[in-house]
């Protein structure tokens, strides 16, 4: 069974390909290549291409017969919709309405899509059950909001069956290696606080140290993003077997300060983070925390490997290994054995001025 992917060569995407592959299907990764990589796309068929041709999205459907949709491709950084939210809107709202109408039109019934808890705004509880009021803040929040309202109307008049999946921060890498977060520029604080641990970045920007949370720093809750992908593949089987419409919470329950992250990376890496304090971020809320209880009962789902230590410690790994100068982060170091990482790397991995 065939499953388009959209955004395929993505973080998250390229995941849960390999996710699907595990579970027997056949990814067929549909990317334009403007934030993903060909490295990342291994397990099935792959189009260069964009959301925004709708021509190519019915021919692709009907070509590889496909029976359902992942829907990852999207814009996805908060501060950026506030600077560009036309770009947001015409790339979340616009092409994913692309993706909608054809589907409608080759008779492909099921999508499981890509949403985020930033749909919730500053929540008026915690932790966050999907039925609180999604109060968005951001033009990314209200993008992938308006997308799951479109997916509401789209069942009620054309039998569209979805999975609305709003997951909190993914973080981490495969556990055995073959692929990894690679952004350019990389903004995600896992992988920058990493960068900064290795001597890639002089320091790590720390957005925010006046929030009404314990350290003063954003508190968020981190997934690994492998539990994040076999999510996304028990939610079409959700559907396949008759499972109505419904949006779900990923997340662990459980969150974290960005100071507790920053002290994780440097526990496992053995290394320092240099640190610069900068003012808040517009749009990024104090506290963000799942309530997962819903996505649990209805998928059967559970984070298996979601702990701090697993998800910076596969991190590590994979942004430490990297020797390719065309991932866009080149580490610089020799090929680092797998028990060195696992005891979070010795002096000579650290830069001199980071000892």
């Amino acid at each position: 069974m065939r499953v388009l992917v959209t955004g395929g060569a993505g973080y998250i995407g390229s995941h849960t390909s390999k996710a699907l592959s595990r579970f027997g299907y056949e990814p067929v990764v549909l990317d334009n290549f403007s934030t993903g990589h060909r490295w990342a796309v291994k397990w099935g068929p792959v189009i260069d291409g964009d959301l925004a041709d709708a021509t190519l999205i019915r021919e692709m459907l009907i070509r590889y017969a496909v029976q359902a949709v992942i829907h990852f491709a999207a814009s996805a950084y908060v501060g950026e919709s506030l600077q560009e939210p036309r770009r947001y809107f015409r790339n979340n709202v616009a092409n994913t309405l692309n993706l909608l109408e054809a589907m409608v039109d080759s008779g492909v019934r099921y999508i499981v899509f890509s949403s985020t808890c930033a749909t919730y705004g500053v929540p008026n509880a915690v932790p966050i059950a999907e039925e609180q009021l999604q109060i968005p803040i951001n033009p990314y929040g209200e993008s992938k909001r308006f997308v799951e309202k479109a997916m509401h109307w789209f069942g009620r008049a054309y039998g569209l069956g979805y999975v609305a999946l709003r997951y909190f921060n993914a973080a981490g890498a495969d556990p055995e290696g073959e692929i990894g977060e690679a952004h350019n520029p990389e903004t995600h604080l896992m992988p920058a606080a990493i960068d900064a641990a290795l001597g890639r970045r002089q320091w790590l920007d720390l957005y925010g140290t006046d929030y009404p949370t314990p350290d003063g720093t954003a508190i968020r809750d981190y997934i690994h993003v492998t539990d994040l992908a076999e999510a996304h593949v028990l939610a079409l089987q959700y559907l396949f077997a008759g499972g109505t419409s419904v949006a779900l919470n990923l997340g662990t329950g459980r969150g974290y300060s960005v100071r507790e992250i920053i002290g994780a990376v440097g526990q496992v890496s053995g290394c320092r983070v240099l640190l610069r304090e900068r003012v808040r971020r517009l749009g990024d809320p104090p506290v963000l925390v799942a309530d997962p209880g819903k996505a649990s009962r209805i998928l059967d789902w559970r984070p298996r490997i979601s702990g701090l230590h697993t998800i910076v410690e596969t991190a590590w790994r994979w942004r430490a290994q990297q020797r390719d100068a065309d991932m866009a982060f080149y580490c610089g170091l020799a090929a680092t054995e797998s028990a060195l990482i696992r005891k979070a790397a010795t002096e000579t991995v650290c830069p001199p001025a980071q000892r």
